[in-house]
This record gives C-alpha cells, structure tokens and sequence, in this order.
C-alpha cells in the first residue's frame, strides 16, 4: 500500500522507453474481415450503425462545445501542474469529408466503396512523428496489389496532425477525442477476397514486426459482393 501511494495516478512513473503506437479500426464488429454484399443492405447496415456510434462523440457541434480549435503542425504541449485539467484540441468528423457520414450516411458501403477508420493507440506523453507528421498508407498484403486499385485518404493526404499530440492521460485530458484517418476504398475488386495492410509511416514508427500485426499496422479483408 505504501509502494503504491508513490504511484501518480497521472502519468506513468518510466517513460524513457516508450513503445512505439499500435493502430486499430473501426468499424470492428466480427473480427478483421469486413464482407457485405452491396445489393443487401441488411448486409451493410451493422457497419454502418457501428461507425455512426464511433463518430457520435466527433460531431462538430460536440467538439466546438468541448474542445477548442488548436494550431496545426505543431505539438499542443501543456505546462503546470500535472493533476491539472488538460485542453483537448477539436477534431470534428466533418474532417473526413467522404468518410464522415454527413453527406453519404451509409459511409459508401451502399455503393461497394466502404470508409474504414484508423486511428493510433493512445500513449501517455508520446509524440508521434518526430516533428513530422505521421502518414498513413494501404496496399494488398498478399496477392495480385491490381485487386485495390484505389484509395482517398482523409483529412488532408492522410496524416495525424501534430496538434493532438501529446496526450496526457485519461484523468487529466478528459475530453480527449483520438484524431483518425478515414480510409476510402473507393476501387476494389469486387466478389473477391482482399487481403489489405495499412500502416503508419513516421520516424520512430515501427511497422514491420511479423509477430505483431497492431504494431504501426493493421491486417484485414475486404470481401465486396454485388
């Protein structure tokens, strides 16, 4: 009890090793393989519903009551004292523009072009990129690279801006919403099971490590039916 009253309930005691971030999707409903067929909405539809839910807490006016609007590029470093109340910069869902669900509620996959959303596991103080911003890029894990033919990347060309970064944990940064990417595959061959791997590229960033496909990037299918 003693050792653990020298604990801060704040930040972690070691930080000197910080391990590279992990990534994951949404939507997540049966595992890593997302398959519907376009010309069955009751196929779809859970994914759908899945990422309405997920983005709820990223809807404009939620992040203009809550958060304030940061400057891009730059880390968004905090002083005083550690127990102190940490400000979260906005990232509203219309960011993602095709992905965001405003304009097309069914997030594409009612035309056999699904959004997808990555974002990075959350680590207390790091700051992801060295400087620069860490991008992101997908391609055929194994098989013929010509099944996906095509991807639009959301915000921008596909980065997680500096500005919502570091995160101070969950005590203090309270109203800290995770920047993402929005995937858009927009061209993949359809009636066929695609095997997709995308990854986060940054210095620092550690993305080839075989025995763990979280690590710096994720591995799932793609099975789109007519």
């Amino acid at each position: 009890y003693v050792m653990l009253l020298t604990l801060s309930p704040y930040t972690p005691t070691y930080r000197d090793r910080v391990s590279p971030p992990g990534v994951m999707i949404r939507p997540y409903l049966n595992g890593f393989t997302i398959a519907f067929n376009v010309s069955q909405p009751s196929t779809w539809q859970p994914y759908v519903d899945s990422m309405h839910h997920f983005l709820a807490a990223y809807d404009d006016k939620v992040q203009e009551e809550k958060n304030i609007e940061c400057v891009s590029g730059q880390y968004f470093i905090q002083g005083g004292n550690e127990s102190e109340e940490k400000k979260a910069c906005q990232f509203k869902r219309s960011l993602l523009q095709n992905c965001s669900g405003i304009e097309d509620p069914t997030f594409g996959y009612s035309k056999g072009q699904p959004c997808i959303l990555l974002k990075m596991n959350r680590i207390i103080g790091y700051r992801p990129g060295a400087g620069v911003p860490v991008s992101v890029d997908c391609k055929v894990q194994k098989g013929n690279e010509s099944n996906l033919r095509s991807v639009d990347f959301y915000p921008g060309n596909g980065t997680f801006d500096l500005m919502y970064y570091p995160y101070y944990g969950k005590f203090t940064h309270v109203n800290y919403t995770s920047p993402l990417v929005a995937m858009h595959f927009t061209d993949v061959k359809k009636n066929y099971v695609v095997p997709i791997q995308c990854s986060l590229n940054g210095k620092g960033i550690i993305n080839n490590v075989n025995s763990d496909r979280f690590l710096g990037r994720i591995i799932f299918t793609l099975n789109i039916g007519k």
